[in-house]
């Protein structure tokens, strides 16, 4: 028997733009959902000082357990758009 430690491993980009960086970041993670946290952001300069911000967000709900008789079977319990943590024996 072996469990399993996953958590989604989605991932999203959103853009904002506008002049203060402060603001761009507030907006981003204003509008991200619920468990989706930042990893990464890319400010591009344009003329007149407007900036354009690129988010990366990543989905960090929190890890759930799966068990499966062999690493195989366990391999194919995880769903699409998650990724293991850890596999340990009980």
């Amino acid at each position: 028997m072996l469990i399993a430690m996953i958590r989604p491993s989605e991932k999203h980009v959103a853009k904002a733009t506008g002049k203060e960086i402060p603001d761009l970041q507030a907006e981003l993670i204003a509008g991200a959902p619920e468990g989706w946290e930042m990893v990464s952001a890319h400010v591009e300069m344009q003329p007149g000082g407007i900036r354009i911000v690129e988010g990366k967000f990543e989905r960090r709900d929190e890890p759930t357990e799966i068990e499966a008789e062999d690493m195989d079977a366990l391999m194919a319990k995880v769903p699409e758009g998650w990724q293991v943590l850890s596999v340990r024996r009980p």
